[in-house]
């Protein structure tokens, strides 16, 4: 059975997410105040609506209270991503994903009931600056807050030990899921690491952890 998500307010984040989501097969309902943006994407989603999501009857008869996640994308008006938030909340949604862009809408958002938080030009902005800071991260994305997976090049003190020997979660706090080829970077030797694995000179590791924990490991490449 397919996952079934509502995604509110069909900017770049909101038309990106809804796009990606329903290409790997959700079902996607894409909601927005402006008929331009659900015309631009009513044909990647499932079903696409022009309608003021803060309108309380409007968005009940949209039927989503069943839905997986709610992500609330709206970026320009904080009073309307805040009622919209509520809103869902009180319908009964069982995930409500809201957009930050301050210190104070978060704190604001969280105290309301939003049960994650996303801040899409502060994680583009950090991550960016940890890639140009580090040579040896190759790649390096959030998955909510605080976490983050990374692509990077093994740092020296890893070469030729085993992920037993390393104790990574317990020293460094991280958990390697992959380790790549570097000569083939769409292909891992390792795709299911275990304790005996051995990492050696050049490999490429994807590692899944808290984001300070990450920078901290790339610093020792």
């Amino acid at each position: 059975m397919s996952k079934k998500f509502v995604v509110i307010g069909l900017g770049i984040l909101g038309r990106n997410l809804a796009s990606i989501l329903a290409s790997r097969g959700a079902e996607v309902i894409a909601i927005d105040s402006e008929m331009t943006q659900v015309e631009e994407i009513k044909d990647r989603v499932t079903y696409a609506v022009a309608m003021d999501a803060t309108n309380e009857k409007a968005l009940k008869a949209q039927d989503i209270a069943d839905v997986d996640a709610a992500v609330v994308c709206i970026g320009e008006n904080f009073q309307a991503n805040l009622l919209t938030t509520v809103l869902l909340k009180k319908m009964g949604v069982k995930m409500v994903i809201a957009r930050a862009s301050n210190p104070i809408e978060r704190q604001i958002l969280t105290e309301l009931g939003a049960d994650e938080l996303i801040y899409p030009e502060e994680d583009l902005a950090r991550e960016l600056s940890v890639r140009l800071m580090a040579d040896s991260i190759l790649d390096m994305f959030p998955l909510s807050a605080g976490l983050g997976a990374a692509r990077l090049k093994a740092p020296q003190p890893f070469w030729n030990k085993s992920l037993m020997e390393l104790n990574l979660r317990a020293e460094y706090g991280i958990n390697i899921i992959a380790i790549y080829d570097p000569e083939q970077m769409e292909k891992t030797h390792d795709p299911f690491p275990v304790p005996t694995d051995v990492i050696k000179e050049g490999d490429v590791l994807m590692v899944v952890g808290r984001r300070e924990a990450i920078e901290k490991l790339a610093q020792m490449a």
